[in-house]
Order: structure tokens, then C-alpha cells, then sequence
């Protein structure tokens, strides 16, 4: 859209003038004559300086450039001007144009018209041209909707008054010179704050002063704006966002009345005469549909301005229907100058109307509209035109589908953007039930630079069949030769046929202008991955580069495409061709060797159609190109084609290590009969798997076992294995073979070998490099070997076809030779335990018929693997810790004769928990026979360890003995030695029931009980433990056992109040009985957390027992009840003991108790069982009185307790305590 006028396609916003903010001033883009007429808006005030003016400006340039965007205007947009920033003077342009001098008027008062009018002599388009970009550019960039001037607004109260005298006379004056202008411009004011003193507020008297400014100066009330000092520049622009937004509907509203005056014109239904009207030539005045286009048009221009779309839309088709009508264009002649200006406005009109479509989200309608406006100006300029048979006509289509595409990049469609991936828009609801055809759909810019480009190489073609007396200059040429040739071409916005394509000198480049329409267009095709295209274009941009003789540029552009295999493994061999024959062509210009060769390599291939002339000899590829050293040239069928072709068939489809397979490799020559024989200096096949590489060198010229006619030939070749030096693994790098490596054309060269195998696993042949050599370049050329490659058969001297052969013929599967050497534990236990270190006695033993040098490789796998380490004879490995594998690899053996053995110890680190390990022991190994096979045995053992004990706990309440602290006692306060613990004690006892979970008898040599940690200011220790004699406790499986430890728990201080939290653990020393002069192993179990000292009051019950009497009976019992309170709050309790059949008892029935804070207190019950052997319920009741709360009572030894309450253990005379502990 550059060759259009400046101006004529812009977005039009409307225009808004901030004056005042700076001293610059406005040039008016006039003539000298119009200039002089011009009308000067001008303040006598000075320009507001400071911070604040400053970022106004600059806000204000910000908002104007994102004004010239192209997007629609949206709903929730407040405001979009365009803003110039000028000083405190403006000039507008005249309102009515004065008579050119010498020009008489007919009457005494002619009627003066707008200087841009064809009304006026003073325009360009009088008498009677229709409407230009001036008139546009005269209300986007002259004429304002809004005339703003910012004025500061003083806090002296010493000059204020005589400030805002001068700010009403200035702006009266303005008001004047506006309505001597004769514009409709709307004048709106800006009060700054001062902000050298204190910001100033509406409650200060500002709103008095605002309103006498207002009534001064007869403003709307809507135009005056106070702006107080902000904090912040976002605050400040803030302020000017509402004020802009308040004027912006002020500036709607001129618009609309410089609309509705138009139209107002328009239904007069009378063409306006001019000023003077003319004389000369033939010229004519505007009729009156001329009149009404432009009255429509303008219309439109002022709907525009006013964000209008449908509006614009509407006004600017039917202006356009009016344009391309009859009574306009129809009678225009197409040697008339005004011929190309109507077609300039029909092409402004329709682009216009393209912008409201897509404004709109009518895609479909505006490609429509493309294609209606391209077919109808064809239609004129075949009819009255020069006809659409030149270059200047493609010049147009060119330049339309370009158009489109830029449209589509400003305007900024969400639905096309490459992100999505789209190629085109989809129907829009304005043409639902109608039939769409596809190229009606909007598709992106991709597609409209290709047809633009497509255009450009017409005009190219059209320009250069023009006759060489066409292409004369003007001054070379007669003035009647110039006469009879000036209206053959259509040089509509395009050069003269001698600027086109001049006979000397530069013309008008076509191939810069295609390159640029190619590259647009390819990168919107690859951005949505259009591979197709993107190569396709990428072709034709290639070729331009080419004609432009930019080879580097040529290459870059076409080398991605051409090493794109997609093509060709599809077929299309004339894409192939032709690509090849223009890398080719690009790469000799560039000196670019390395491209030549391969371009030469693929056109060798007889799927091509056959060069004439041309030599088909790869020696030759480089003649005519000069290099400073001899190029090394690589290939590979993934980015290139081939003429040879290359297939690798095993005859069986297993085979064993330590034996051989015969395999056959086939290369196929597919080239013109005509061609040079190529002669390699080798070929190297690659396998993935357990097979070395093989090298064939070039050891023959001519075949000794075929003629030269034949077209197979069947060469067998034996392979030597090649070791490469300081090799740890002893196995071959390379398997080396000599052979005749001369390929004729359209032979068939099968090697026959037999391939050594050594490594057990899969073997696939993946590729074969062909190496060639020449005095002119080395060339290296990798062809693979694919699965979805064409089977091969097995070729047989004397058949003219290979034998089908079977699916996966270039796979061979190697089973590994079957291992004699045997690997054993010697004694394993049955069991492992967790904190038990575990140790494996290895014995391998030599089974083979020979000596064998052995390695043994280790792996253990599980979670948390601890350390390991082996021992054998002489040598020693180890690995540490580590989470999930632990090896050791590589531990020498050393050589082992034939049926002898080694042993070595397998030392695991005691595991902290129960877990599974999974230990794999692979020796490698291989015989002194035969080094290169290596054999392998692996052992897998899987050993579980699991816990030794398994335990439950009880912690249960204890009557400690020593009396609690006092904190009425003097004694001691003075006492400040640390650690020393002054608070209450407890005594609890902790019943450990372990069982051993071992299938064999395990010893226990000793139990701990530890405080792992005692949590809130308490001290805590073990008074007493279980007792184990120094042999040991034997502990069967799946028997239970029970341990006691006593803890004595203590307060450091009488204040602290908080319960103490304690973690135990239990600990265990023990062996296996088999082994006691093994490690004594120790294992640790958590107890868990237990809360003691707590400040809850707490009852404790405690017996103890008289000797029987002489009758057997029992004698008498001693009941205590303590009752503590470890809390700080006095509290009282009551006690009541109920008769009983089954025992007397003396004490008080019914008693209270006062406990002071940390203090307790014990009551005391003597009683007389009647019954002996068994359990007596004493009916003991405590309460806090309080809170009328019965206390649960706590049993000591020799009770327990139920539902119902206490019960105490009456002994008779053939119980023991192990009956009452069992019972």
C-alpha cells in the first residue's frame, strides 16, 4: 500500500491539539499563497514549563502512535485521538480560498470556496477533478475536532486574581479567531495546579475561581478541567485518561455535524458552481453525480472519524457504486489524467471497504468485496482502458494482492494468527445458509503474497516482450513515434514502458520485488507447517536469486528444501529433478563443491529424465570449478539421493557365539547404460547390536569370476579381525576383507563373507559408506539400511534373481555359547537378619575342557544399600553405600584350569531395617583357545532380611518413694547450681513383650532401655533394668518374653507446667546361637512417645502384704491411696470406702483431703481378707469435690483394674506370684 497517497488510507481518529505545553509551532504542508492566507490561533500567555508538562507531552505522543493503529476500535476503549503538542500558537489552514490574481470575476461578490475544493482555482482538481488525499489530510492532520490549552493555575493570592483575568482574556481571543475561521473546532481548557506551593483542593476556593473562568469565557461546563498536583506519574496520566475520554465524546459530536452537513448538501440535489468557471480546452465542472460521490465519500470519511464502521461501510459502497457507475467513470476519457485519479479512488474506496469487513469479522464478505473490485476494473480497462495484455495491468494485480495481505497484518486478525495454526477463516455469520466457494474464504498472508508474486513474474514476462522501440526514451525518440506509443500501456502506479525495462540501464527489479513476495509468503506457510508449499516456494525463490546472480542467498534459501527427503521417498521425481538441476545450476555459481557432487549423485540416477550432452561420470562433477585444496565431500540418502542402492541379508536368522554366519552385502548400480563404471576405495558396513564394523577395500580391477556383460556378480571373501591396541574388552574392532569394488552401470555386485560372531545379543546392518576418490574431490557416501527398506533375497551363482528371502533377513540373533564355569554359595543361611552383617562364601568352579581367564562383576539392588566388599585370592573390591545399586566390576580372576576352582568372601554391611536385596554375580570369562568369544554365567540371589524381634510396649504408673518438693519449704531457694532438678518426680515402669521372628534360636546377651529424648524441662532415667546372665537368655521362635525397666522422671523447676514428652527405645544385643564366637549384632526398636508429669491430678493405689497366719489364712493387707497434685491450684477431695463380704477393714469410711499445689498425700487402709486365692474388690471412691468429678484409680503391682473398679490379689496357700502374673 506505499504507492498510494500519503494519508489517503489512514485510520482516521480524531484530532485533538494540546497547546501550551511546549514552544513548538506548526507548519502548515501548503503551497506559499495558501500559507500567506492562513488563520493564526495565538496565546499571549507563556508555555507551561516543568515535570509535569513534560510527561504530558510525552503521554500525549504515546496516545497519539497508538492512534495510528489499524485495529477495530473496541467497546471498552475510552478514547483514540490523534494529538499534536504545540506551543501557544496554531495556524489553520483558509477556510475559503482567495482568486488567483489576473483572474476577473464575473460578479462584484463571488462565492469563495474551500481552498481544497474543485470549486476553487486555486485547487488542483479544478475544474473538474472529484476528491484527493488533501482534503483527508487537511482534518486528520490540520483542522481539530478539539483545541485543548493547558494553563497554569496560581496559589499566590497575591496574583491569582489578576492570573485568572489573563487566563479569560486569552482565551476569549481564541474564541474570536476560531469564529473568524469559520471551523467548528471545539475549545476546551486545562488548569494545572501549581506545584511550586501546596496543592490546592476544590474546598479552597478553586471551585469559585473555576466558575468565574467558566462565566468569563461563556464555556461549557463539559470543557473546563482542573488537574490538582498528583503524587505520581501514573496518577497524573490517570487524570488526563478522564479528561481525554470527556472530550472525546465532544469530538464524536463535530464529527457528526461535519456528517450530517454533507449529507445535508447532498439532498439539495444541486451541482455548485465554481467560483470562476473555466475556459480553457475542453474542460467541464463536476455534474451532479460526481457531486453526490463526493458528498458520499465524505460522509463515510466523517463516520470513520467517528469509530463508526457500519456507517463508513455503508457510505463508502455507495459512493463506490456511484464512482464505477455510468454517469462517473463511464464517461471519463482514458487519456484524461482524471481516468487514473477515478481509478485511484475506486481502488482507495474498495480498500476501505475491505478494512470496515474485517473490522466487522465479515472475512468472507471483504474476500468477496477483493474479488468483485479486481473483476470490475478489468472489465473497465478492457473496455476503455489499454486491456489487461501488459505488464502495467499485472503491475495492479500485484499490487491488489498485496494490498489484501497487508490489510490482514495491520488490522491484526486473532483468528490467523500463526500461533493457531489456521490456514484460513472460517465462514462468518453474515453468509450462513449461503453456498461459499474455497477462495472466497480469508486465507493468511501467505497465501496473497504467493498470488502477488505470481503477478510480479507475468509482469516480468509481459515487460520483456515488449519491441526494443517501445523502451526508447522519450528524448531519444520522435515526438510522433512518442505520440502514437503514448497510450499502448496501462501505466497505471506503475513506471513508463523505458523505466520498465529500459534497452540501457537499470530497469525496474523483478526479481527483488518477487524475492520479497516469496519470503513473506514462505514464512506464513512454514510458521503452519505447509511443508509442501514452504519447498515449492522455496524453489521459485531460489530461481530469482539465481537471475539476481546472489548465489549465497540462493543456496540458504534452498538447501533446507532440498535436504528434505520427504519428496522423494513420496515419488515426486520431477520435483526431484527439477530441484537438482537448479541446486546444481546455484551451487556452480557459488563455487560451492560440495553441492555439485551431490546434485551429480542423485542426476545419475536413470529415474530422471537423460541430459543431452551431458557426461554421467562423477570423476568429472567438478570440471570448470577451481579450489585451493582438494574438497572432502559427505553424503548420506537422508538428505540426498542415490543411484546406487545397498542391501545386507544374513543366510540364517541365528546363530551361536564362537561360530560363524555368511551373510551377503549387494550394491546396485541404477544408472544410464552409457555411464562411467565407478571404482571405491573401500566400503564399510555399520550393525547396531553386538557386531564389529566390516571394512571391504578395493584389492581387485576386473572380475575374475564373471564377464563383463553380467549383471550380477557374486564375489565370496573371507574376513580377518582386526584388535585394536590396549583394548580392556579383548575383543575385535573391525573385520577386514579385500575385494573388486568397480561398479558398472546397472550391475549387481553381491559380496559374499562369513562373518566370525563373538558377542551373544542382536545384530541389525543400520548403513554402508561408500568411499570414492578422484584427483578432483573424496567423496564419503552413507546409504542406509532401513526396516522399511524392499526385501532382498539370497543371490545364487548363476540365477538372474535372488531367492525371496525371509521377513527381517538383515537381523541376526546371536545366543550366547553355553556357559560350563559354575557359580555357587557355599553354606547360605536361611535366613538374614536387619543389623546383622552378612556374609557369602563364593566358590566358582571351572567345568570347561580347558583353562579360562575369569573377571566377576557384582551387582546388589534394593533400597538403602550399604557398603560391600569381596575378597578372593590376592585381590579386593569394594563399593560404598549407596540408595539403589551398589557394583563392583571388572575384579581380575585370574586364569582357572579345568576343573579347578576359586573362592572369595562376600561381605554385606549390617542393613538398619528389614528389606530385599537382589544380588546378580556375572562372571565373564573366556578360553585360552579361543580369546576373542567371551562367555558369560550370571547368579542371581535374592536375599530378605527381615527383624529378629518383634516387641509391644505398656507404660505404666509406679508409687515413687521419695518425698515431693514443697513450695512453702525456705530451704534450698537460695540454691542455684544448674542442672540440678528441684521439681516433682514419677515413677512409671515400661513392660517390653518381645518375640523372635528367626526360624532358628537366637541368644539374647543383653537388654537397654534408652532415653532417646525428653522434651519439656524434665530429666529422665532407667533405674532398673532386667537382669541377663552372661551365657545369655535362649530366646525360641515364636515365643513370647517380657522385660521390665523402671524410669524415675523429674521436673527441673516447680514453675514449669508443661507435660514432658518421652521417646524410648528398646535395645537388644544378641547372636545366633550357632555362632557364638561371631559379632555380637545389637538391634534398636522405637518404643514410640509417651507423655508423663503432666498436671492432672492422679490417684494411686498401692498393697502390701502380712505374713499368713498360723491357720493358713492370710494376715493382714495394706491398702495406700496416694492422691497427687501436680497442678498450682488448691483442690480437695473426697475419699469413701464401702463395707465388704469379703474383707473387713479399718480406716476412715468416709474422709477429705486439702492438697496443696505440687504436693500429694497418702490415705491408709488396713483390711482382713475372709478369702484367700483370689481377687477382692475394695469400693473406694474418689471425688473432686469441685467439680464433682470421680477420679479414675490407678493400680500398682498385685492389682489391676476393670470396668467395675480395683481389684486386689488375696494369696492362698498354693498359689505363687506366677500363677497371679498369669492370672
Amino acid at each position: 500500500m506505499d504507492g498510494y497517497p500519503t494519508g489517503s488510507l489512514d485510520h482516521n481518529v480524531p484530532l485533538l491539539v494540546a497547546a501550551g505545553l511546549n514552544s513548538e509551532t506548526n507548519e502548515l504542508p501548503l503551497s506559499a499563497e495558501l500559507k500567506e492566507q492562513s488563520i493564526l490561533l495565538r496565546s499571549e500567555l507563556p508555555p507551561i514549563g516543568g515535570e509535569e508538562a513534560e510527561v504530558l507531552a510525552e503521554y500525549f505522543k504515546d496516545v497519539d502512535a497508538s492512534a495510528k493503529s489499524w485495529s477495530a476500535f473496541e467497546r471498552n476503549e475510552p478514547y483514540r485521538f490523534r494529538i499534536k503538542t504545540t506551543g501557544r500558537s496554531f495556524l489553520l489552514p483558509p477556510r475559503r480560498a482567495r482568486l488567483p490574481e489576473g483572474i476577473e470575476p464575473l460578479s462584484e461578490h463571488p462565492t469563495l470556496h474551500s481552498p481544497f475544493s474543485p470549486l476553487s482555482p486555486a485547487s488542483a482538481l479544478y475544474p473538474d477533478g472529484h476528491i484527493d488525499a488533501q482534503w483527508i489530510k487537511k482534518h486528520q492532520d490540520l483542522v481539530p475536532s478539539v483545541y485543548l490549552c493547558f494553563y497554569p493555575l496560581t496559589n499566590d493570592p497575591n496574583s491569582m486574581t489578576l492570573q485568572d483575568n489573563h487566563i479569560k482574556s486569552d482565551i476569549n481571543n481564541l474564541k474570536s479567531a476560531l469564529l473568524r475561521s469559520g471551523y467548528k473546532t471545539r475549545l476546551a481548557i486545562v488548569l494545572l495546579a501549581d506545584g511550586e506551593g501546596a496543592p490546592l483542593s476544590l474546598a479552597e476556593g478553586i471551585q469559585e475561581r473555576l466558575e468565574n473562568i467558566r462565566r468569563g469565557t461563556a464555556l461549557d461546563p463539559k470543557s473546563v478541567f482542573y488537574i490538582p498536583s498528583q503524587e505520581s506519574q501514573d496518577d497524573l496520566k490517570q487524570v488526563v485518561d478522564n479528561v481525554l475520554g470527556v472530550l472525546y465524546t465532544s469530538a464524536v459530536e463535530y464529527y457528526r455535524d461535519l456528517g450530517r452537513h454533507a449529507r445535508k448538501k447532498r439532498s439539495r440535489g444541486i451541482a455548485p458552481q465554481p467560483t470562476v468557471p473555466p475556459t480553457t480546452g475542453t474542460s467541464q465542472t463536476l455534474s451532479l453525480p460526481d457531486w453526490n460521490f463526493r458528498y458520499d465519500f465524505k460522509s463515510a470519511i466523517f463516520a470513520e472519524f467517528r469509530q463508526e464502521t457500519d456507517a463508513a461501510l455503508q457510505f463508502f459502497k455507495q459512493a463506490y457504486e456511484v464512482l464505477l457507475g455510468q454517469d462517473v467513470l463511464d464517461i471519463i476519457p482514458s487519456w484524461s489524467p482524471r481516468w487514473n485519479e477515478a481509478r485511484l479512488l475506486a481502488d482507495v474506496i474498495a480498500i476501505r471497504c475491505l478494512r470496515c469487513h474485517l473490522w466487522l469479522g465479515q472475512t468472507t464478505l471483504a474476500v468477496r468485496m477483493w474479488h468483485s473490485h479486481r473483476e470490475r476494473i478489468a472489465d473497465f480497462v478492457d473496455r476503455r482502458g489499454r486491456g489487461t495484455n501488459n505488464y502495467g495491468w499485472q503491475a495492479w494485480e500485484a499490487r491488489w494482492a498485496t494490498v489484501m495481505a497487508n490489510l490482514i497484518e495491520r488490522v491484526g486478525l486473532p483468528a490467523l494468527a500463526p500461533a493457531t495454526g489456521a490456514l484460513f477463516v472460517p465462514p462468518d455469520k453474515s453468509v450462513l445458509g449461503e453456498r461459499v466457494s474455497p477462495w472466497e474464504l480469508l486465507h493468511h498472508t501467505g497465501y496473497w503474497y504467493r498470488i502477488a508474486a505470481r503477478h510480479l513474474v507475468a509482469r516480468r514476462k509481459l515487460a520483456y516482450q515488449m519491441p526494443e522501440e517501445d523502451r526508447n526514451s522519450p528524448d531519444t525518440t520522435p515526438a510522433s513515434a512518442v505520440a502514437s506509443k503514448a497510450f499502448a500501456y496501462d501505466t497505471y502506479m506503475c513506471p513508463e514502458p523505458y523505466q520498465e525495462y529500459p534497452i540501457s540501464g537499470k530497469g525496474v527489479n523483478h526479481a527483488r520485488l518477487v524475492i520479497d513476495c516469496l519470503k513473506a509468503a514462505t514464512s506464513q506457510f512454514r510458521a503452519r507447517k505447509q511443508k509442501r508449499v514452504t519447498g515449492e516456494i522455496s524453489l521459485e525463490c531460489a530461481r530469482e536469486f539465481a537471475n539476481l546472480k546472489q548465489w549465497d542467498d540462493a543456496v540458504e534459501t534452498l538447501l533446507p528444501f532440498w535436504e528434505d527427503v520427504a519428496f522423494r521417498s513420496e515419488g515426486w521425481l520431477n520435483i526431484s529433478e527439477d530441484l537438482c538441476l537448479t541446486l546444481r545450476r546455484i551451487a556452480l555459481g557459488a563455487r560451492r563443491a560440495d553441492l555439485v557432487v551431490a546434485a551429480d549423485w542423485e542426476l545419475m540416477s536413470n529415474r530422471f529424465v537423460r541430459q543431452p550432452q551431458w557426461h554421467y561420470d562423477i570423476t568429472r562433477s567438478l570440471e570448470g570449478i577451481t579450489t585451493k585444496e582438494k574438497p572432502s565431500v559427505s553424503l548420506s540418502d537422508e538428505k540426498t539421493g542415490s543411484f546406487i542402492s545397498a542391501s545386507f541379508v544374513f543366510r540364517n536368522k541365528e546363530g551361536k557365539a564362537g561360530e560363524t554366519c555368511t551373510a551377503q552385502l549387494a550394491l546396485t548400480s541404477h544408472t544410464f547404460l552409457d555411464a562411467v563404471p565407478i571404482s571405491f576405495e573401500s566400503l564399510k558396513v555399520e550393525f547396531n547390536g553386538s557386531l564389529r564394523p566390516i571394512l571391504l577395500e578395493q584389492g581387485a580391477s576386473e572380475d575374475e569370476d564373471s564377464p563383463p556383460t553380467s549383471k550380477i556378480s557374486i564375489l565370496s571373501l573371507s574376513l580377518k579381525e582386526d584388535y585394536a591396541e590396549g583394548s580392556e574388552d579383548e575383543l575385535p574392532t573391525l573385520l577386514k576383507g579385500t575385494s573388486n569394488l568397480t561398479l558398472r552401470p546397472g550391475q549387481t555386485r553381491v559380496f559374499e563373507m562369513k562373518i566370525p560372531l563373538r558377542e551373544p545379543g542382536t545384530a541389525t546392518a543400520s548403513s554402508v559408506t561408500l568411499s570414492h576418490s578422484n584427483a578432483s574431490f573424496n567423496l564419503d557416501a552413507k546409504l542406509g539400511i532401513r526396516d522399511t527398506d524392499p526385501i532382498v533375497g539370497w543371490y545364487i551363482q548363476g540365477s538372474s534373481k535372488p531367492r525371496s528371502s525371509r521377513p527381517e533377513a538383515g537381523t541376526i540373533r546371536i545366543q550366547p555359547r553355553p556357559p560350563k564355569m559354575e557359580i555357587k554359595l557355599l553354606e547360605p543361611s536361611a535366613q538374614y537378619y536387619a543389623n546383622e552383617a552378612i556374609e557369602l562364601e563364593v566358590e566358582l568352579i571351572n567345568a570347561e575342557e580347558e583353562s579360562a581367564t575369569a573377571k566377576l562383576d557384582i551387582h546388589l539392588f534394593g533400597k538403602e544399600i550399604p557398603a560391600i566388599r569381596v575378597v578372593t585370592e590376592g585381590n579386593e573390591g569394594s563399593a560404598e553405600a549407596t540408595t539403589e545399586e551398589a557394583k563392583i566390576l571388572g575384579l581380575p580372576l585370574g586364569a582357572i584350569k579345568s576343573t579347578a576352582s576359586v573362592k572369595m568372601v562376600l561381605h554385606i554391611d549390617a542393613a538398619p531395617g528389614p528389606t530385599t536385596f537382589d544380588l546378580h554375580l556375572k562372571t565373564s570369562y573366556h578360553l585360552d583357545s579361543d580369546v576373542a568369544t567371551p562367555i558369560m554365567q550370571l547368579l542371581t540371589v535374592q536375599l530378605n532380611v527381615v527383624n529378629a524381634f518383634e516387641a509391644n510396649y505398656d507404660l505404666v504408673p509406679r508409687l515413687h518413694p521419695g518425698p515431693w518438693p514443697s513450695l512453702f519449704d525456705s530451704e534450698g531457694l537460695g540454691d542455684t547450681e544448674e542442672g540440678v532438678a528441684r521439681g516433682f518426680t514419677q515413677k512409671w515402669c515400661l513392660l517390653c513383650h518381645y518375640a523372635s521372628f528367626a526360624q532358628e534360636d537366637l541368644k539374647v546377651l543383653g537388654m537397654d532401655l534408652n532415653v532417646v529424648s525428653c522434651v519439656g524441662g524434665a530429666r529422665c532415667n532407667v533405674s532398673q533394668g532386667p537382669n541377663v546372665s552372661q551365657e545369655g537368655v535362649i530366646v525360641a521362635p515364636k515365643t513370647m518374653h517380657e522385660a521390665q525397666f523402671d524410669l524415675i522422671a523429674q521436673k527441673l523447676t516447680m514453675e514449669d507446667r508443661h507435660p514432658v514428652t518421652l521417646e524410648l527405645a528398646f535395645v537388644i544385643r544378641w547372636q545366633r546361637q550357632n555362632r557364638s564366637d561371631g559379632a555380637v549384632n545389637t538391634t534398636t526398636m522405637p518404643v514410640g512417645k509417651y507423655l508423663v508429669l503432666g498436671t492432672e491430678p492422679r490417684v494411686l493405689a498401692s498393697v502390701y502384704h502380712a505374713t499368713k497366719t498360723e491357720d493358713g489364712m492370710p494376715g493382714l493387707m495394706q491398702l495406700d491411696m496416694t492422691v497427687e497434685n501436680p497442678s498450682n491450684h488448691f483442690l480437695t477431695f473426697g475419699l469413701s470406702m464401702e463395707p465388704s463380704e469379703d474383707f473387713a477393714f479399718s480406716g476412715s469410711k468416709q474422709t477429705t483431703l486439702n492438697l496443696l499445689p505440687q504436693s500429694r498425700r497418702t490415705t491408709t487402709y488396713r483390711l482382713l481378707p475372709h478369702v484367700n486365692g483370689v481377687w477382692i474388690r475394695p469400693k473406694l471412691t474418689v471425688r473432686d469435690k469441685y467439680f464433682q468429678k470421680v477420679l479414675r484409680i490407678i493400680p500398682t503391682e498385685g492389682m489391676k483394674i476393670d470396668e467395675e473398679g480395683l481389684l486386689v490379689w488375696v494369696p492362698g496357700e498354693d498359689t505363687s506370684e506366677e500363677e497371679k502374673s498369669e492370672e
